[in-house]
């Protein structure tokens, strides 16, 4: 195969291939007596290697390793991974296609963009005014759309949903406000809140690998969820998921 061939059968331009070159990421290719590269198939999986790499956003120096670990491999197997990999995406792509046919589905404001064990844990909550249940909500919602929830875990939150004694925790959460991050009522109210939580629902995390509340969030999202509290509030938040956290691990 001829450059452009080669470029176009596995998605990339012929700049890029020069370029992985250039950098030494790619031997080249023989050369025909004309002077052209000629491509084979194992270049051809190599590419689609690198390609598929680099949009799971590794760099090419990271990348460069990952193809050293490879090289020593069959091509059997590094095909079987990637046609593993095409078929995650795909399965993907459909539970997009899927929630957006159910969006368009639906009247305009009818319904939010959850999955249906999400819409039914909200379905069990009584209806409240509390700007912290709305918050909560929210997260729920953006943890559903990240695809870090889990039909488990909100099953497991069904009870805790449901309880009428929630919503005078979330009132007590409500009433910091307009407190400072040092009031004397915040440690109480965290260990109430997470005294409030059944082990069942730590059950239903640790089951689905560690996602949905409780389970490992990267810094910089846990930064972001804390900013939408008032300073005594991220306060008894940032408390909950400590102990949330710990909890969990056990």
């Amino acid at each position: 195969m001829r450059i452009g061939e080669i470029a176009a059968l596995v998605g990339l331009t012929t700049r890029a291939i020069r370029h992985y070159h250039h950098v030494h990421l790619l031997p080249e290719p023989v050369r025909l007596p004309n002077g052209y590269r000629t491509y084979t198939v194992r270049d051809a999986v190599l590419l689609a290697r690198v390609r598929r790499l680099t949009e799971l956003g590794l760099g090419l120096d990271e990348v460069r390793d990952v193809l050293a670990d490879d090289a020593g491999r069959d091509l059997a197997e590094v095909l079987e991974e990637l046609d593993a990999d095409l078929a995650r995406q795909e399965a993907g792509i459909r539970e997009r296609r899927r929630r957006l046919a159910a969006l368009r589905a639906a009247p305009p404001g009818a319904t939010e963009p959850v999955s249906p064990a999400l819409a039914d844990l909200f379905a069990k909550a009584p209806a409240t005014g509390s700007p912290s249940a709305a918050l909560d909500r929210e997260l729920l919602t953006l943890l559903d759309t990240a695809g870090e929830g889990g039909a488990d875990v909100y099953a497991a939150l069904g009870p805790l949903a449901a309880d009428p004694a929630v919503l005078a925790l979330y009132e007590r959460l409500d009433e910091l406000a307009d407190a400072p991050r040092d009031d004397p009522r915040i440690p109480d109210l965290a260990d109430a809140l997470v005294a409030a939580v059944p082990d069942a629902v730590f059950d239903a995390i640790r089951g689905d690998g560690g996602s949905g509340p409780g389970g490992t969030a990267a810094p910089a999202v846990v930064e972001a969820l804390l900013a939408e509290y008032a300073p005594a509030q991220a306060e008894v938040v940032r408390r909950v998921m400590e102990a949330f956290a710990q909890r969990g691990r056990r």
